[in-house]
């Protein structure tokens, strides 16, 4: 008598292959998440380059003989820019603090912001400090932006809208 051919999977084997699904979504689902956050906080960062044109301009052109007084930039809002971006505000030296919406960002509070460097005369921008407010916004953020420091120089800083 010829032995039968066997016809389909066995149920060990079905459940192997659930459990290795399981896994693998498990692992994915956490990273995506993370990427998508991290997505959304590239739209706050990109917030502030209306108001790093205008500061970067500012110096160049000195607006007369001193820098406009917090707030006074030009570039700033006080209701939503974006879906991401609840205000933008400006201190009197150029530095950036954009406010993240957290009624669309849950997973993030706080603020992005960025400090100017200029040169040794202070009529040009050389480049730009950017770093979170808080240390939970951090990992959510661009890793050129992830500098801690950034928050440090910009505490005393009178930031008005």
């Amino acid at each position: 008598m010829k032995n039968a051919a066997q016809k389909g999977f066995t149920l060990i084997e079905l459940m192997i292959v659930v459990a290795i699904i399981g896994i693998l979504a498990a692992v994915a689902l956490p990273a995506y998440q993370d990427y998508t956050v991290r997505a959304k906080m590239s739209e706050v960062v990109l917030a502030a380059s209306a108001c790093r044109t205008s500061v970067s301009e500012g110096y160049q052109s000195r607006y007369g003989t001193s820098l406009p007084l917090a707030g006074a930039w030009g570039c700033e809002s006080s209701t939503p820019t974006t879906q991401f971006v609840s205000k933008v505000q400006t201190a009197s030296d150029g530095s950036i603090n954009v406010t993240v919406n957290t009624s669309k960002l849950p997973q993030v509070s706080g603020s992005v912001i960025l400090v100017p460097t200029p040169n040794a005369t202070n009529d040009s921008v050389t480049s730009w400090d950017c770093g979170p407010s808080a240390d939970t916004l951090s990992k959510y953020l661009p890793a050129t932006c992830r500098s801690t420091a950034t928050a440090t120089k910009a505490t005393n800083l009178s930031w008005a809208p």
